[in-house]
Formats: structure tokens, sequence, C-alpha cells
């Protein structure tokens, strides 16, 4: 955890900092991190404290590489948005035709405006395409190649939030020359996945087809705006982006396939299956987490040494803040981090604290902690924290297993069979359609609720509970207090077995 902080550190001084090229700050973080990864830990019983001191001097010099690597991690990133090839292009508004090569599927606020990430030699750009180029990129995918005329522009109004996912500008598409399909096997083996899953769920209604994308591959761009509204209102949003929990059902679902392989064959195999989904999902900031996080845990199995959650998150988060400084802007991947974190911390006091049989306070325990782990970002950013949301998560949660795993099911059956059999797929679309309806009816009840956790609401909260653990902390202090006279009952004496 401290190393953590000192990466977190390292960012927040290095965007202060702003962008510079870091390289003595580089050179020395990589020094600082060797020396604390050679073990120089003395041995032998009468060199335990010994053993002790270097082991926190290690820790120290551990934390200062972690600030030193996370402030040059976060300078580099900046000063590679300050000046990339494309800087003058977009300083100047030139206008072009290039190649881009998408790296999210396109989306957009109406029909004639169609946005999306996009790679032109080597940079991200927000493309942005109006008119007849919009009704074409419209049915594109991710990893699609495409030409474009248009032209360059800096970022502006809503779409500066892009600068934090690397954008170094913005391309005015007016045109659409020519497309082609991505060059990366693994994003067309992707891609043919998930237009499988999607085109199986072709039989269920309009708005449950789109909330099964959204659930299954977060694809959300169909959505009702009043269905999102009231997943928002309910604290449900969060089932609308792929998150952990998927990935924990897809390692579920080809589990019994992997136990039939060998130990090194199911380490392979898993990697491959979330290496897969990522690409599927088009690799959001929670899947990143996730996906990181699980496959910590399978090299770590596989050297012998499993960790716990916190560790891996831990490992999970600090490498990836090194890699991407610019996560700490994502707020899902600082939501699924808390999310975690209240988990693995709370889940199990909580539970171990509430009445009533396993089935229904483990559930609860975990939701209660991961709301409490997600308030400090949610409130801050949103303004306030729906009291609705514990009761609806509670009610949400035996759900979203069987819509996960019955949707990814019948999605693949469907699209294989939709030709030939296309009965089957809507007899296994069925129940996982209703479970949405289900799901749909938990949002639309609990948004109604009009109780919210303000900022001030929830500092009060904080402060009460601080005070009440205060409180039992001096009252059970004070209990343990000698008085001064000997109690008979705790007598050495009264004690003793009598003859």
């Amino acid at each position: 955890m401290l190393l953590l902080a000192g990466v977190g550190a390292g960012v927040a001084a290095g965007e202060w900092a702003g962008g510079h090229a870091a390289r003595a700050e580089l050179f020395a973080g990589i020094v600082l991190a060797t020396l604390a990864l050679v073990d120089v830990a003395a041995r032998g019983v009468a060199a335990d404290r010994l053993t002790l001191r270097r082991r926190a001097g290690r820790l120290t010099v551990g934390v200062l590489a972690m600030i030193l690597l996370g402030s040059a991690s976060m300078q580099r990133a900046l000063n590679g948005l300050e000046h990339s090839q494309l800087a003058e292009r977009v300083a100047t508004y030139r206008s072009d035709v290039v190649r881009v090569t998408l790296t999210e599927d396109p989306g957009g606020p109406t029909r004639f405006v169609v946005d999306a990430l996009g790679r032109v030699e080597g940079r991200t750009v927000l493309v942005v395409a109006r008119g007849d180029a919009a009704g074409r990129m419209r049915i594109l995918s991710a990893g699609d190649q495409v030409v474009l005329r248009g032209s360059f522009r800096p970022l502006s109004g809503w779409g500066t939030r892009e600068r934090w996912r690397h954008a170094v500008g913005a391309f005015e598409a007016i045109d659409l020359l020519d497309a082609a399909g991505p060059s990366s096997p693994l994003t067309r083996l992707a891609n043919r996945l998930r237009a499988l899953v999607l085109a199986g769920t072709n039989l269920a209604p309009a708005s449950e087809r789109a909330l099964l994308a959204g659930l299954l591959l977060g694809d959300t761009r169909s959505i009702p705006r009043s269905t999102v509204e009231e997943f928002r209102a309910s604290g449900l949003t969060h089932h609308l982006a792929v998150s952990g929990e998927n990935v924990a059902f897809v390692l579920a679902l080809v589990g019994p396939l992997l136990r039939r392989l060998g130990f090194r064959g199911r380490f392979v195999a898993g990697l491959a299956v979330i290496v897969v989904f990522g690409t599927m999902t088009r690799w959001e900031p929670s899947v990143l987490r996730a996906v990181t996080m699980a496959g910590i845990a399978m090299f770590a199995g596989f050297l012998g040494r499993p960790a716990e959650g916190l560790r891996l998150l831990v490992l999970a988060a600090a490498g990836l803040l090194l890699a991407d400084p610019f996560l700490v802007h994502s707020v899902g991947f600082v939501l699924s981090c808390g999310a975690t974190v209240g988990i693995a911390l709370l889940s199990a006091p909580i539970a171990a604290r509430l009445p009533g049989p396993s089935a229904l306070r483990d559930p609860l325990a975990v939701t209660v902690a991961a709301q409490i782990g997600v308030a400090p970002v949610l409130i801050p950013v949103f303004g306030d924290l729906p009291l609705a949301s514990l009761p609806a998560n509670v009610l949400a949660a035996p759900l979203m297993g069987p819509i996960t795993i019955g949707g990814l099911v019948a999605g693949t059956i469907g699209g294989v069979t939709r030709t030939f059999a296309p009965g089957l797929s809507a007899v296994l679309l069925a129940p996982v359609v209703a479970l949405v309806q289900a799901l749909q009816g938990i949002a639309a009840a609990t948004s109604l609720v009009p109780f919210r956790i303000d900022g001030r609401t929830a500092v009060g909260l904080v402060a009460v509970g601080c005070g009440v653990l205060g409180g039992r902390f001096i009252l059970r202090g004070l209990a343990r207090r000698p008085t001064g006279r000997l109690d008979p009952v705790q007598s050495p004496r009264a004690r003793l077995p009598r003859p």
C-alpha cells in the first residue's frame, strides 16, 4: 500500500511539474527500484533487529523509487501530448487525408455526428465525422482502418476530456475514402466473437437487447437515455460498464474446459481467455484493472506463490499507473479500484457483524463494502450518492451471474445457429431476457427514491462513525483499567482446582 501511495504521489507531482523528458527522475527511479529489489537482509537469529532495519530501509528506498518513477511517467506522458509530430498540424487546423486505425467503436451524441478515438501516425486523435461520413463510420468497429479527408483542430468543449486518453487533438472528417478490417489477428478474433454474441441476441426485444450489449460487452451506445438515467439514479450504472465481475464470470464459464488441460495448459489458456475478453470489451479501464489482477493471480499461482486480493490490486494498480499515469483521471478505473479495496478490507468484518444466515449476510456485506469504497470518488465527482444504491445493488447482485453467463452462452449458441435453428436461440434467450427485465424493474423502482447522500451528509456520517468507534475504544479502556483491589474471580488462587 505504501508503494502504491508512492506511485500516486509521484503521478500527482509529475502533473504539477508539467511536461518534461524527466530523464534524471526516470534514471534515479530505476536505480533506486533496483536497489530495493536486492535482498540484503541479514541472516541468523542474532541479526533479527538488523534485518528489520534493513527491510525498513528497503521499503523507504522502494517508496522513493515509486515516487520518482510515477513523476517521470506523468511528465513524459504530458510531454508526449505537447510535442507530438501532429502538434503543428493540430495548431494550424491543417486539412489532410489520413489513415486512421480506430481504437474504439464509433458512437456519438446524434445520428449525424459520430466520434471515436483513433491512431494517426502512432498518435491518438479524436475523430469526429459529420454528415455522410458519420453514417458510414457508424457501422465500423474498433481495429478497422479507414482513410479520411478532413482537417485537424485542437480539442475543445466536451472533447477536452479525451486529453486524458492521450488524444493530441481532433480530426474533423468530412469524407470516408476507404475502409479495411483490422490487421491484428487478436482484434479480428475478438471482433468476430463480439459480433457473434451480439447477433445471437437479435431475437430479444430492442430495449433488452441494448441492455444485454451493455451488460455483456460494455456497449452502451444503443441503450435509451431514460434507462441510463434510471440506472444512474438507482446506483446501478456500474453494471453497464464491464468490470472484474464480468471477468470472474467468464473464467467461471470456461473453468470446466480449462480443468481438462494440464497445469501449464490451464495457465496459458486462462491468460488467452482474459486477453481475448479484454479485447472484446475494448479494454475499458475497469476491465484493464480486472484483467491485470487476474493475470497476476494466474502467474503467482503458476509460480506456486498465490497472493491475496489486496496485494494483487496494489501490484496491478501500481503497474498500470506507471504504464499509463493518465488512468488517475479515469473515473471508471478509480471506482473499480475503490470498490475492490472496500471489498477486500471491509466485507469480512461487516459480514461478521451482520445477523442472519450467511447466504444473506455475505452479499449484503460485499455490497455495503463496495459502496463505502466508491463513496469517496462518487460524491466529489457526481455531487451525491443515491441512498437507494444499497438495496438496489443487493437486489441486483444475484441477477448478474445468470445474466452474464446465460447471456454469453445464449448469444454464442444463438449466433452460431441463427440461420438454421432460430428457435433454439429464442428458447435460450427467454430466461435471460426475463432476468434483464427484472433488473430493469429494480432500476426503475429504486430510482424513484428521492433521498441522496451529499458531501456534507457523508462527512457527518463519517464523523458520527468515528465518534462511536472512539467512544467504544475509550469505554473499553476504562473497563480494563485496574482498580487497585484484588478481584477474587481474577485471583490466581481462586482459579486453582479444589481438591
